[in-house]
């Protein structure tokens, strides 16, 4: 990055006076620069709103053939609120932050129950939706009805930050009111899904989190981080949080084409999806056969049944936390019942069969590793 000496001393054009100069800078640069979306240029809210909500917390490359799947699987909002939740989940299964979509099968119903079936049109009514807060509310207010609300996520934050060599800590709550005004003052009121559009593709392959084309950056002779050479430090954030690791167990009972699963439901990761039996271990040096028996079992394994290898370990990572686990099989004769397993470790498991394990039941991305891994 040149320094400060080596740019063009041009005035600072003073945006927030006269923000149709920002405007007009950032709108000529989306013009020249389209970014294909399938739901870009969508007016249907419902359609709007999956899309949305499936790219909170995942990129488009990968949200593009999941927002297909789901849509076409659930082409109205009626018909996603008629759906079962485990259907549901099945569809988003491998995005993560299952979460999301909880709560786009309870707003839904919402919907359906508070609103006839009609989306909600106002940025207030949109937030009253699970799982709907202030930027979703914005992007669907201003693509489906073309309300002017500017949206604040994290491309806003860096383009904000960066230009107008913000330095507060994003991540502390003061932020967001200070980031929110400006956006709102630079909105394009008579056009704001374009301008809102344009903020968004501008951050995802203009002012990257790293290695932003400065060059080519229409604001790249008033960017106060660039002039500054600052760009690399702006948007401030906190520290993060070193992620926790656990260790989980999973023992895969298969008896004759079924195997057993158990939903999670307790306030943790992966709720609502379906897993083996798991024994959760304080060390990687805790994954041994014996753990098992004596936490699963009230006596020795019956004649006839046998363990399997235990697998290589599988990682997946999450926000705050990593999980390492490993996989062993238990191989159970046709005649031999499960009632030799202790109650706690099978009393809310359902037995399925092995296509349906894979076909119809959510998993953990974890765990379809391994599936597919074993197959």
């Amino acid at each position: 990055m040149p320094d400060s000496d080596s740019i063009p001393q041009k005035s600072l054009i003073d945006f927030e006076n006269d923000p149709c100069r920002f405007q007009k800078k950032l709108l000529g640069w989306s013009h020249k620069n389209p970014r294909p979306m399938p739901w870009k240029g969508e007016k249907d809210s419902y359609k709007i709103w999956v899309s949305e909500i499936i790219l909170q917390q995942t990129r488009v490359n990968q949200g593009w053939q999941y927002f297909e799947r789901f849509v076409k699987a659930f082409p109205t909002v009626e018909a996603l609120a008629s759906a079962d939740e485990m259907q549901v989940l099945k569809y988003w299964e491998g995005l993560g932050y299952y979460s999301r979509a909880r709560n786009l099968h309870a707003a839904a119903r919402q919907i359906v129950h508070d609103f006839d079936g009609h989306f909600p049109e106002t940025f207030h009514d949109l937030k009253t939706l699970k799982g709907v807060g202030d930027y979703t509310a914005a992007a669907i207010a201003s693509f489906a009805f073309n309300k002017p609300h500017a949206v604040l996520d994290g491309n806003v934050y860096r383009i904000l930050s960066r230009i107008f060599g913000i330095e507060t800590i994003i991540d502390l709550p003061k932020a967001r009111s200070e980031f929110q005004n400006l956006a709102s003052r630079l909105l394009d009121e008579h056009n704001p899904g374009a301008f809102n559009q344009a903020m968004m593709d501008f951050g995802a392959i203009c002012c990257t989190p790293a290695k932003p084309v400065c060059t080519e950056c229409p604001f790249n002779d008033t960017c106060r981080a660039r002039l500054e050479n600052k760009v690399s430090e702006l948007p401030k954030r906190l520290e993060k949080r070193a992620r926790k690791t656990r260790f989980f167990f999973y023992v895969k009972i298969s008896q004759h084409g079924f195997s057993y699963v158990c939903k999670r439901e307790s306030k943790d990761i992966w709720k609502g999806l379906y897993e083996f039996p798991v024994l959760e271990l304080e060390n990687a040096e805790d994954f041994k056969l014996e753990k098992l028996e004596s936490a699963f079992f009230k006596q020795k394994l019956p004649k006839g049944a046998r363990w399997g290898e235990i697998s290589s370990e599988f990682t997946q990572l999450l926000t705050h936390q990593k999980v390492l686990a490993r996989f062993v099989e238990l191989h159970l004769p046709p005649e031999i019942p499960v009632g030799f397993t202790k109650e706690s470790a099978l009393k809310k498991c359902i037995k399925v069969s092995e296509s349906d394990l894979t076909k119809k039941i959510p998993l953990p991305k974890l765990i379809i590793g391994f599936l597919q891994k074993k197959i």
